[in-house]
């Protein structure tokens, strides 16, 4: 299948939303100079990317800059255990960052999904 190339600025910029609205409610929830403060940002956000593209296809950040996350193979919805490997690969940060000649990172390869424009 084809789909429409979504550029690295708007991978970014959506990024940044769900990452800092993760800050937000990390700080909101956990007081300063504790582990749990340390590790919070990076949990609800691994729950915020996994629940809201399991349940409707796009973070909160993605739906914003109208992106979607589609099956490679056909377009179709991503299964829930294609969102947690994704998901889990992109919180590792290296995986999400390497990417190839088609402008897909090593997350979406290995969990079978792509970023496209809605």
């Amino acid at each position: 299948m084809n789909f429409v190339r979504v550029g690295l600025w708007r991978r970014f910029g959506a990024l940044m939303i769900d990452w800092l609205a993760c800050l937000v409610i990390a700080n909101s929830l956990t007081t300063k100079a504790t582990l749990a403060h340390q590790l919070a940002p990076l949990g609800i956000f691994f729950l915020e990317v996994w629940i809201l593209t399991s349940l409707s296809g796009a973070s909160a950040g993605q739906r914003i800059f109208r992106m979607k996350v589609v099956r490679i193979s056909d377009g179709g919805r991503v299964a829930p255990t294609q969102v947690l490997i994704r998901t889990l690969l992109l919180c590792l940060v290296v995986t999400a960052i390497t990417f190839d000649e088609n402008g897909r990172g090593l997350h979406e390869r290995i969990s079978g999904s792509v970023l496209t424009k809605v």
